[in-house]
């Protein structure tokens, strides 16, 4: 008979992977699928396009329609550069906290997804229940998507908790995502006669400030709609990469940077589209009055619809039910929940954790976190029996 880990085993194993985003999960989907298989669970795999790696589903309950599942990604994101007082693919247990890379987001819920999985295999549940494991969720949620076509077969489940750190507390909104990688292409001169050339630098400048400018203006309205129940209670704009040019002396041929919008819910991304592309327009037009050669290369890379609240969401429901807790919650970042939503599931966001620490070093989950979403497995699968 397989031998039924404990949580804490599992976590330590799922740590033990180093699942950056950069590298293949295909050892950890192996660990996954072997020790589920071996407990009697049927699991299906989703590859990505080159297959080097794989989002991970499975269903246990009877082939019933209404299930409930249970959502996570494995990869995490790098610890290069990053001071870190223990290895990181280890968990290591000081004063409470279990530290390493994935132990908040969001290896612990996964652990916690896996060992539910198996205890509803012993027990018998009469509600099924299903676990989700993506790829790619740290580069933009892009494994979720395929992911989710491809459970179709399985009876269709209709609630989804997505196991992102929110200390146990429902999420029930955060905003979306549009991000662009651009690529200014100038016009090289000495800079004696900056004139004559197109600096791509100095123009790409103008789209990167055009972002402050907007900021400022959005941040000064009185924010309306659901956009109050955020902080900042506002849709911004934001650059986090640049690089670009070749010598001081020499008007720049080439930019590149990344260019993206936080979304909040009731605004519709296709605008925000659309005014972006307006104002690369504008400044290309600029461009090429001086050189027509000139031009800005705009590329989409990211794009998380927002995840709005929503009425009658059985989701919440259970997970209040389960918590205790009442409170209205809301953030900035991006989950796969809005990816479920789109979908047509109900769904919530809850999980062990803070995320104030995921991505930094020394992450880490507190051991009374841990135990916590242990306890909510335990009355999810006494509400599901």
């Amino acid at each position: 008979m397989a031998e039924v880990l404990a949580p804490r085993a599992i976590l330590d194993a799922l740590v033990g992977f180093p699942t950056v985003s950069r590298d293949s999960n295909l050892p950890l989907i192996d660990w996954v699928e072997a020790y589920l298989t071996g407990h009697g669970i049927v699991c299906h795999r989703h590859y990505n396009e080159d297959r080097e790696k794989a989002g991970l589903f499975a269903h246990v309950g009877p082939e019933a329609p209404g299930g409930v599942v249970l959502s996570g990604h494995t990869d995490v994101v790098p610890v290069d550069g990053q001071p870190w007082a223990s290895d990181p693919f280890t968990v290591t247990e000081r004063d409470g906290k279990l530290y390493g890379r994935g132990t908040t987001d969001m290896k612990g819920f996964d652990a916690l997804a896996v060992w539910a999985m198996v205890e509803a295999q012993r027990r018998g549940v009469t509600r099924p229940l299903q676990i989700a494991l993506s790829y790619d969720e740290e580069v933009g949620c892009t494994g979720a998507p395929p992911l989710i076509e491809a459970m179709a077969h399985l009876p269709r489940a209709t609630d989804v908790i997505v196991g992102e750190p929110t200390m146990m507390k429902a999420v029930t909104g955060h905003k979306g995502g549009v991000t662009y990688w651009v690529h200014v292409h100038g016009f090289e001169v000495h800079s004696s006669i900056l004139h004559k050339g197109v600096s791509a630098i100095m123009y790409g400048a103008k789209l990167i400030d055009w972002a402050n400018q907007l900021n400022a203006k959005l941040s000064a309205e009185t924010p309306g709609g659901m956009a109050a129940l955020f902080d900042p209670p506002y849709t911004n704009a934001h650059v986090g990469q640049i690089h670009g040019g070749t010598a001081h002396n020499i008007a720049a041929k080439d930019c590149e940077f990344g260019f993206g919008f936080r979304i909040v819910p009731g605004e519709a991304p296709d605008d925000w589209r659309r005014l972006f592309r307006d104002k690369v327009a504008e400044i290309e037009a600029e461009m090429q009055a001086v050189r027509p050669e000139a031009w800005i290369e705009v590329k989409e890379t990211f794009a998380l619809p927002p995840f709005a609240p929503s009425e009658n969401n059985a989701a919440e429901a259970l997970v209040r039910q389960i918590t205790g807790d009442n409170s209205e919650n809301f953030v900035s970042y991006g989950t796969e929940a809005s990816h479920f939503q789109a979908a047509g599931c109900m769904a919530v966001v809850c999980g062990p954790g803070n995320i104030a620490v995921a991505h930094q070093p020394d992450e880490y989950i507190t051991v009374a976190q841990f135990e916590a979403g242990q306890r909510f497995m335990e009355d999810l699968l006494a509400r599901l029996a």
